[in-house]
């Protein structure tokens, strides 16, 4: 006889229900005394490759590996009980073909006890998205400015800033909404573009550097606290020097849910807006 039974913790399926509702807030965690911090607020943890740069270093994400992603989710998972946790995959970790992203990604479920992985790109990983989501593992995907992909597109820069960009981009999270991605994560994505994908998707949209119509927002926590050396152009800070990081979260997670964040000033503008856009489709992005 099967026992019903509800988990604790915020799961991918209440985040993908979050669809055009109140906004949904998301910070990087990389160790159990910050999750701890952070746990009461957000609604999701990530657990980004972000933190081979943050934490160890690195000039990219792309020399991270899996064992060190699996090390510290570990730690941040000990660290909450709350909010969903979600695991970067690390570049080379799921590239090759579905089976390999599979083995990797049960590996981290099995191994950390989070909620659900993320995975970079768009169409092309549509394949993958399904494979992992018709064996049990919520994918969140990532899309616009791909930090794995930095070797070839050369630098960290804003994306779809030309309409030439914006039908590649619209059919990549078209793609991986059919294929089963519960999220996406779009990164320095135009603003006009990021408002639009919004909408034409049935999927919760998670902005850094994209707009502020997203179903919600993420930043990294040591970005946000002024902590890093070099800090995105859509970074607001928010620790102020006496409040510590709980008062940080708490401003920025306010400033989500009401939409203040992000303002004009952190995100990106289109560079070849023609004569036909209307102040009603910049601001709606229809």
């Amino acid at each position: 006889m099967s026992q019903e039974f509800a988990i604790k913790r915020v799961t991918a399926p209440d985040i993908a229900k979050r669809k055009g509702g109140a906004p949904i807030v998301g910070l990087t965690a990389y160790h159990a005394h910050t999750a701890r911090i952070i746990d009461p607020h957000v609604d999701f943890l990530l657990v980004g490759d972000s933190l081979g740069m943050v934490m160890h270093g690195y000039e990219t994400t792309v020399p991270v590996p899996l064992d060190l992603m699996i090390m510290h989710a570990q730690a941040v998972v000990r660290g909450s009980s709350r909010a969903l946790v979600v695991v970067d995959m690390p570049f080379g970790s799921y590239e090759e073909n579905p089976s390999i992203a599979f083995r990797n990604a049960a590996r981290v479920l099995k191994e950390t006890g989070c909620g659900a992985i993320k995975l970079e790109g768009g169409a092309h990983m549509a394949e993958t998205i399904r494979y992992l989501t018709e064996r049990g593992i919520p994918v969140m995907s990532h899309i616009g400015m791909t930090p794995q992909a930095i070797n070839t597109i050369g630098s960290f820069k804003p994306r779809g800033r030309f309409r030439s960009e914006w039908a590649a981009f619209e059919a990549d999270a078209r793609a991986i909404a059919e294929a089963g991605a519960f999220a996406v994560v779009i990164e320095a994505l135009a603003e006009l573009l990021a408002a639009r994908i919004t909408k034409q998707i049935p999927i919760p949209t998670i902005g850094i550097g994209a707009s502020a119509e997203c179903d919600g927002q993420i930043l990294v926590l040591e970005d946000m606290l002024g902590l890093s050396p070099r800090v995105p152009k859509f970074v607001k800070e928010y620790a102020q020097i006496g409040d510590g990081i709980e008062a940080a979260v708490k401003a920025f997670a306010g400033e989500v849910r009401t939409r203040a964040f992000p303002s004009a000033e952190y995100t990106y503008p289109m560079c070849d807006e023609a004569p036909e856009v209307t102040k009603k489709t910049k601001m709606t992005g229809s």
